[in-house]
């Protein structure tokens, strides 16, 4: 344990540096951790954070090489996405999915009633992220946070989130000691970034805590809560699997335009067109046996060799995870736990 002494010297040192230093975005190659960290604790009293978290979360830190490394491979950006649905969409996962289901089918009904978020959604969310509350990370969150906002490739990012850990602390959220997560800095069951937590996480059992971490109402209506403030359409499907012709495929990109605006995952689809404009492009769905219902327009989502018809809803997964693969793997599992 740090002594008392120790800690309030160096908030004595980082605020009194404040006045000389930048706040701008770390310039590559970073400049020294140990000098970034202490303008930054500067930075964070400044702002209100108190003397005591400053001390418990960053005295002493240095960077974790590992974080940089799984910042720069990430599943989503480097694996296929059938091998990426067959790890994380597994047999085992489908089928705990349907029990718990089963099992909260009260509590998922009234997220539904309350939110618009269909409970399989939901579900499906909890299991790409957690393995429904197993597996919620060890790293420390801070250090992770801090270690990706000094590298610099998403510094602006990652020092707001950085701010907002501090913020979660402060506020007795939770303790720092077990504020502990994925190695982007991802908290609780939902793994929301400490900025997602602030804004969208949801007391729903009513007992006066947001509780993510050990509650699984908390945590289903926030995830619920998160969708419905991305645009989740109540009522709404994520979307359908269809087979295009292969002679018919060069012919999609003339007659619908790419999207120009949003998340790089989003500016990988097609506008969204009416369903008889996709029929007469050759979709059929992958059964065959009706064809595409009735329903609101559609953009064009391509993974691999397969493709998809997606709603507007399916924007709002996007704003989970900007991964064509996470949001695909996530309306996929909802499909099986139907």
């Amino acid at each position: 344990m740090r002594t008392l002494c120790t800690a309030t010297l160096l908030v004595m040192l980082v605020v009194a540096s404040v006045t000389t230093q930048s706040r701008s975005k770390p310039a590559a190659p970073p400049e020294p951790f140990k000098s970034w960290l202490e303008q930054f604790a500067a930075e964070a009293h400044e702002r209100g954070i108190s003397d005591s978290v400053i001390r418990d979360t960053l005295t002493a830190l240095d960077p974790l090489e590992r974080v940089i490394q799984a910042d720069r491979t990430q599943a989503e950006l480097t694996s296929s996405f059938d091998r990426y649905m067959r790890t994380r969409v597994t047999p085992a996962l489908v089928r705990r999915g349907r029990a718990l289901a089963a099992e909260h089918r009260i509590l998922l009904a009234r997220i539904t009633r309350t939110y618009g978020v269909p409970g399989p959604i939901v579900l499906a969310i909890w299991g790409v992220e957690s393995r429904y509350g197993k597996i919620t990370g060890r790293v420390p969150v801070v250090r992770a946070l801090a270690t990706l906002a000094w590298e610099g490739r998403r510094a602006t990012f990652f020092r707001r989130q950085l701010f907002d850990a501090l913020t979660v602390v402060d506020r007795g959220y939770i303790d720092a000691d077990t504020l502990r997560g994925s190695w982007a800095g991802a908290m609780g069951q939902p793994q929301f970034m400490p900025s997602s937590y602030l804004q969208y996480a949801v007391d729903f059992d009513g007992d006066g805590d947001r509780d993510i971490w050990g509650s699984e109402p908390d945590t289903l209506g926030s995830i619920a809560n998160y969708l419905a403030a991305y645009g989740w359409q109540s009522g709404e499907t994520w979307g359908r699997e269809v087979k295009i012709p292969a002679a018919k495929q060069r012919g999609i990109a003339n007659a619908v335009r790419k999207r120009t605006q949003g998340c790089s995952a989003i500016r990988t689809m097609t506008d969204r067109a009416p369903l008889a404009t996709w029929q007469s492009l050759g979709a059929v769905t992958v059964t065959g046996q009706h064809g595409l219902q009735p329903g609101p327009d559609a953009a064009m989502v391509t993974a691999g060799t397969r493709h998809f018809l997606v709603n507007a809803s399916y924007d709002a997964l996007l704003g989970y995870n900007c991964a064509h693969h996470y949001a695909l793997s996530v309306g996929l599992l909802a499909d099986r736990l139907e």
